[in-house]
C-alpha cells in the first residue's frame, strides 16, 4: 500500500513540474504524508502526526479547489 502512495506522489510531482500548478503541491504533500503514516508502526507517535498532516493537506486542497475565482473574460466572438 505504501508503494501506491509513493507512486502517486511521484506522478503528482511530475505533473506539478509539467504544469506548474501550485494546487498540485498540496496533493503531493498529502500522498507523501499518507505514505509516511502507513510506513510507521502502530505504536509510533509520528504515525499520528503524519496522519494529521495528511488530513490537513486534504482539507487545504478542498479549500483551494472550492474557492470562487472571478470568471475569465470571454474573447470577442466573430
Amino acid at each position: 500500500m505504501v508503494g501506491a502512495y509513493v507512486a502517486a506522489t511521484v506522478v503528482a510531482l511530475v505533473q506539478y513540474l509539467r504544469l506548474r500548478e501550485r494546487r498540485l503541491l498540496l496533493l503531493v504533500a498529502l500522498f507523501a504524508f499518507q505514505a509516511q503514516s502507513l510506513a510507521r508502526e502502530w505504536f509510533d507517535v509520528w504515525k499520528d502526526v503524519f496522519q494529521v498532516a495528511a488530513c490537513a493537506c486534504g482539507l487545504g486542497l478542498l479549500l483551494v479547489l472550492t474557492l470562487r475565482h472571478p470568471p475569465r473574460p470571454q474573447p470577442p466572438g466573430r
